[in-house]
Order: C-alpha cells, then sequence, then structure tokens
C-alpha cells in the first residue's frame, strides 16, 4: 500500500501488475476501499493484475484516505482525486472498472476527462428509483461515523455535501442522461438487480451512452467466469 499526498488529501492506493493500466473504484457507498474488493463476486486485482496494471484506491475519508469535508465537495470532488492520484502515477489514458458507487464515479470520470478514459466496466451502478431515503440516510451513517475526526466540518459543510451528492434528480447521480449520450467511450455495464442498484438505473445507461453493452447475469458461481472472459476481452481490445 503506498500513500498519495495532495494538499490536504491523503490518498492510499495499491498498484499491481503491468501493462495498459486499469483505475478500480471499489464498492461499499462512501466507504469505497479497497478492501472490499474481496466481498464483490470475484477480485478485480486478482484478476486484471496478470493482464494490466491495475491501481486500486481508497476514496476520499474511506479506508485510509483523507481529505477535508466543505460543503462545496461532492462527485467532482472524488474525480478530481482520482485525476490527480494518475496524474502522479504519470498516467494519463486509463481503463477503469468500478462497482456500486463506482459507476458513479466513472461516468463523472468520463464527463470530465474523456480523452482520458479509453474504456470502463460498470458492475451494478447505483441509480435513483424511488430509493433516495436509502442514499440519504447512508449519507448520514457516514458522517455520523466520520464526525469527530473531522472538526473543520460544520452542520453546513456536511448539508452541503449531502446534497451535492443526493439531492438531484438524475438517475444516475452524477451526470445527467442527456450528456451521457455524448459519451464516445465503450462501457460494458454488468446489471445491477437491487434497491441500491435497481435494473433501471444498468438498462438507462446503456440505452443513452452510444458504445455501451449489457451483461445481464454474471454474479452466480455458474455465470461468473463467461462474464470475467467478457470484462477482460473488453479491456483487451480497446488497451491502445
Amino acid at each position: 500500500m503506498s500513500t498519495f499526498e495532495h494538499g490536504e488529501l491523503t490518498i492510499h492506493y495499491e498498484e499491481t501488475g503491468s501493462g495498459f493500466p486499469v483505475l478500480l473504484l471499489a464498492p461499499g457507498g462512501l466507504s469505497s476501499a479497497i478492501d472490499l474488493w474481496d466481498r464483490a463476486p470475484w477480485n478485480p486485482v486478482e484478476q486484471l493484475s496478470p493482464h494490466f496494471r491495475v491501481i486500486a484506491m481508497d476514496q476520499r475519508n474511506a479506508g485510509r484516505s483523507f481529505a477535508p469535508v466543505h460543503a462545496s465537495d461532492g462527485w467532482p470532488s472524488y474525480t478530481a482525486d482520482q485525476l490527480a492520484l494518475l496524474d502522479h502515477l504519470g498516467v494519463d489514458r486509463f481503463h477503469v472498472l468500478g462497482m456500486c458507487i463506482g459507476g458513479a464515479f466513472i461516468l463523472s470520470l468520463i464527463h470530465t476527462a474523456p480523452e482520458r478514459v479509453a474504456a470502463a466496466v460498470a458492475l451494478q451502478p447505483i441509480g435513483l428509483e424511488g430509493n433516495r431515503d436509502l442514499f440519504l440516510t447512508a449519507f448520514d451513517t457516514f458522517a455520523d461515523d466520520r464526525r469527530d475526526a473531522h472538526p473543520e466540518a460544520g452542520p453546513e459543510d456536511w448539508a452541503g455535501f449531502r446534497d451535492n451528492l443526493y439531492g438531484g434528480d438524475d438517475v444516475l447521480w452524477s451526470v445527467p442522461g442527456s450528456e451521457i449520450a455524448a459519451f464516445p467511450t465503450p462501457i460494458l455495464v454488468l446489471m445491477g438487480d437491487d434497491e441500491h442498484h435497481p435494473q433501471s438505473a444498468s438498462r438507462h445507461l446503456v440505452e443513452r451512452a452510444p458504445n455501451a453493452s449489457l451483461v445481464e447475469s454474471w454474479k452466480s458461481e455458474a455465470d461468473r467466469p463467461a462474464a470475467r472472459e467478457a470484462v477482460e476481452k473488453f479491456l483487451a481490445a480497446h488497451s491502445t
């Protein structure tokens, strides 16, 4: 595990393997951290390291990473962290694979730096479908767990941060569907199917992104080998 410091930001990250870079954005909501890949249907660090340069990271204020909390924080804050880490590592063009909240992170990355993202894999992206309270409650739990570590943040800071993430009406949270329609990036979506990751969010992304495709079944033991192979082939095909 290595550490990257950028102003008041500290990011813990891990590099394994060699080849075309793949940035991994872990599940776990705002607690997105490398260790949570062990709870996924398969661990992409282990899967992809033999073929790619894999860069996994703890997001700000998750795992061993830290950043101050301000009312202006939101999806662009995470995107700036991710790009700053890649710049630090000398990575220009890269793939990105994210699960859960990683889907929203991916879209914000493509929206911000489309020329840098060669291809993206979104595993069960989060989405809005009559479930806003689930995300607001999860944010409140996250904030309560970390409040003591952030004396710089007052109630207005936590409230602004919360609203910037989950106060809007965009189905995929971080980017409007109308803007996704202009994305040039090839995207492979492995469909979600629960309250936080509704099927509708995955289908919304595939219907709007012009170069997106969908894998509907991928979590069961029977489906995992084919899904893993599809991810590897997809990334390999766009590693230029």
